[in-house]
């Protein structure tokens, strides 16, 4: 599990999603489970879980995408300490936290954000799943979310 500098987000694995003491004694308080693979996490009362079972790749829902990525980008805006985890925490736990970022600060590029997070340790980034994360969470909410005159 680490930490994303600046936020009360963290990326991991599946394994870290189900080592609940850990979870709990790094103070999260939301879990988003993106491990299409694995069975559900069997959270305690008091911890928020939400799962979001994504390919890594292409073939995933648009609107599948979308909810995950504002599930996150709400829980970091409310200042919820939040692990998103995925199988490996490579691909789709860095996706869509970078995703969920972007919504905080929409002047940084969605790339250089997907950098960012990346950096915080190993990645291995799908190109398909982030081209459809920038095709729809990026183009189609983006247009969702324009003011109206």
């Amino acid at each position: 599990m680490r930490r994303i500098d600046g936020h009360p987000l963290w990326v991991g694995t599946a394994r870290d999603a189900r080592a609940i003491q850990q979870v709990l004694g790094a103070g999260i308080e939301a879990v988003v489970d993106l491990a299409l693979m694995c069975e559900p996490v069997a959270p305690p009362r008091d911890l928020v879980y939400l799962r979001f079972p994504l390919l890594d790749g292409a073939g995933n829902p648009p609107w599948l995408i979308c909810a995950a990525v504002h599930a996150v980008e709400g829980l970091v805006r409310l200042q919820i300490p939040t692990l998103v985890a995925c199988d490996g925490g490579m691909s789709r736990s860095v996706v869509i936290a970078a995703a969920g970022l972007w919504w905080l600060t929409p002047q940084t590029p969605p790339d250089e954000v997907l950098r960012r997070v990346a950096a915080a340790g190993p990645a291995d980034v799908h190109p398909a799943l982030w081209a459809d994360v920038k095709r729809f969470v990026f183009t189609v909410t983006e247009a969702f979310y324009q003011p109206r005159e």
